[in-house]
């Protein structure tokens, strides 16, 4: 059997192959630099050690992916169950957290991975993450109404009861065109890396990992985040071209963190506490007409200054907005159908989201115009009090003057289990 010096050996992580690579190449640098010439005696340069070779832990009270600092891609699938069997169903989710377990830790699924068994077997592996750091990938699965209860509202599973209150379909909002067959799913993976290679790898393989019991329902890729979750993260941009997510909560922000994103004990149910709900929303942004509007038009509409992200009442990107500020026109210089003013906790009883939303373009609409939009994602606490409560502020033409250039076509509400232990599996307290 042939050696190869970028294939791993069985167990071998891909963090390890890559940090044996990196010193193999520091010792030939150092060897060639001696053979010619002295080096002058001064301080070797300072080793920036790579973010992407260093993993983001995986076992927690929370699962990972949610407060995260965010990552630049996105790989989300949402999958049907087609098992009917509960213990299927439930060694399922054993195998997809020891899978993710080792994915996000930058290592092959199985034991032997992608080239260590048998030629004549199919590799346990898909192989395409191969001699890739980890790139702070992080998995997060979300449970859909379809799990506990069929079409007729008839329990599935065993998990009579277990239903949350707060998981029933989103109600309908003025202006959209929801395709059902983008829409819902029994189950959802939240995959986030800063390399899309390594995020399309975790999804392929837990979806290898579920057949037989659960087929794919539809899927999204997305880059360029549109929403900072961490402080230390600079403001991205959407596809409109404006900041995106300015004021989204941040991990830094304990309190918040805790009052509008983590389901609390007296919430229930009990198998969900320390979980969170996850709402997703594919949104089309007609950019062709957004981009033959003037930009005063445009920073009007969103109500805040295209280049610095500062709110049109003054000042820059994080100074608070003053509503009662007039312009010169003697209007209010954030208008009253503004989307920064409409989507704002103050005129929504108070109520935040914590955003991970990412672009997304899907070649062309077939009509002479790039597919491109929104694939919004939001967690919260209770997604009555608050993703329902802002997008009823949103909604309409008559309401937030965006929506002339966007459109809401896919729609998605899960239930996201806590965090697990070294020895759990995701929604353990949901089949105890």
């Amino acid at each position: 059997m042939s050696t190869d010096d970028t294939t791993p050996a069985p167990g071998l992580s891909r963090r390890k192959l890559l940090g044996a690579a990196g010193l193999g190449a520091l010792a030939a640098g150092a060897a060639g630099a001696g053979a010619g010439y002295v080096v002058a005696d001064e301080p070797a340069p300072a080793v920036v050690a790579d973010p992407d070779a260093v993993p983001v832990p995986f076992d927690g009270a929370h699962q990972a992916g949610i407060v995260t600092p965010a990552q630049d891609r996105l790989y989300f699938v949402a999958l049907d169950l087609t098992t009917q069997d509960r213990d299927s169903l439930v060694a399922l989710l054993k195998q997809w957290t020891v899978a993710s377990r080792q994915m996000t830790q930058g290592n092959d699924v199985g034991k032997l991975g992608a080239v260590g068994g048998s030629p004549y077997s199919p590799p346990e592996d898909t192989g395409e993450a191969l001699g890739l750091p980890p790139s702070g990938l992080t998995i997060t699965i979300g449970f859909g109404r379809g799990l506990f209860v069929d079409a007729d509202g008839a329990p599935r599973f065993g998990l009579g009861g277990q239903l949350p209150d707060l998981l029933q379909e989103l109600p309908g909002f003025s202006g959209d065109r929801l395709d059902p067959a983008i829409s819902g799913g029994d189950l959802a993976i939240q995959a986030c890396a800063n390399d899309p290679q390594v995020a399309v790898h975790a999804v392929r393989n837990l979806v290898r990992i579920a057949f037989g019991r659960a087929s794919v329902r539809y899927s999204q890729m997305g880059f360029g985040r549109t929403s900072s979750t961490s402080s230390a993260q600079v403001t991205a941009r959407n596809l409109f071209g404006f900041k995106d997510g300015t004021a989204n909560i941040k991990v830094e922000d304990r309190q918040d963190v805790d009052d509008f994103v983590w389901v609390h004990q007296d919430d229930g149910p009990a198998w969900l506490v320390g979980g969170s709900y996850l709402v997703s929303r594919k949104i089309d942004m007609r950019i062709e007409t957004w981009d033959r509007e003037s930009l005063q038009g445009q920073e009007s509409i969103i109500g805040r200054a295209k280049g610095s992200g500062g709110p049109l009442s003054g000042g820059d990107e994080h100074e608070a907005i003053d509503f009662a500020a007039v312009g010169d026109d003697g209007e209010p210089a954030i208008g009253l159908k503004s989307h920064v003013r409409l989507a704002h906790p103050d005129v929504n009883d108070g109520a935040k989201l914590l955003r991970r939303g990412y672009n997304f373009v899907d070649g062309s609409n077939g009509l002479g115009q790039l597919s491109a939009g929104l694939f919004f994602i939001a967690y919260q606490r209770d997604p009555i009090k608050q993703f329902v409560r802002i997008q009823r502020s949103l909604a309409g033409l008559q309401n937030d003057l965006l929506n002339e250039y966007i459109v809401h076509v896919g729609s998605g509400l899960f239930a996201c289990p806590p965090g697990v232990g070294p020895d759990g599996y995701w929604g353990e307290g949901l089949f105890a």
